[in-house]
């Protein structure tokens, strides 16, 4: 792995663990035993780490989101990869990391903000689409008003206000998105969840 991939790592491990704007270049060059004068060989500062890091980790859950897509049946259970995927990548993330973006790093946050207009609502359009074809979701969904429905739904469990520091992340994620399957289920469809969320609690 070269070097600046791992200092993305060790950055985003602290980033995750206590958000950006605690985190200094000192922290992650202590964590790493390196000098700070090689992080600024492969960063222009902080912000500029910042939006690589995030940049890099948008990235890989998205190649995930669509490896899940291409090896899953059906399209109910691209939904339940999917779940399983973001129930490794969040766990333990503090959701304060999010706020910090859109306080402190506006570069990242609109990385963020892009990842999720474009790519995450295609998507989420697009397993609508595959959902219906195959029966699994009920024909009459209005697509356009539930892919936004869907996009700031997933950002919900970010929101301390809504769900403080007793709430877990990931069960937040989980019933959203059970819910809203739920709802978008024809009968055929709704057996099929009950079917895969079986199989998920017996993993």
């Amino acid at each position: 792995m070269e070097v600046q991939e791992r200092i993305m790592d060790t950055a985003f491990g602290l980033f995750r663990q206590y958000g950006t704007r605690s985190i200094t270049m000192d922290d992650i060059a202590e964590r790493m035993g390196i000098s700070k004068k090689t992080l600024y060989a492969h960063f222009t500062d902080k912000d500029d780490m910042v939006c690589q890091t995030i940049t890099r980790f948008i990235a890989i859950v998205n190649e995930e989101c669509i490896t899940d897509r291409n090896k899953s049946k059906d399209a109910i259970e691209e939904l339940f990869l999917v779940m399983e995927m973001l129930d490794r990548r969040l766990r333990n993330m503090n959701p304060v990391i999010m706020l910090d973006l859109q306080k402190f790093h506006s570069k990242a946050y609109q990385v963020f903000l892009d990842y999720q207009n474009n790519m995450l609502a295609t998507m989420i359009r697009e397993n609508m689409e595959r959902g219906i074809k195959e029966g699994l979701y009920r024909p009459d969904l209005d697509i356009r008003i539930l892919t936004q429905y869907r996009i700031h739904a997933c950002m919900l469990c970010f929101q301390q206000e809504l769900f403080p520091g007793t709430f877990d992340m990931n069960k937040v994620q989980r019933v959203l998105l059970e819910n809203f399957l739920y709802g978008v289920a024809s009968s055929k469809g709704y057996k099929l969840i009950e079917k895969y969320k079986q199989l998920s609690q017996n993993k």
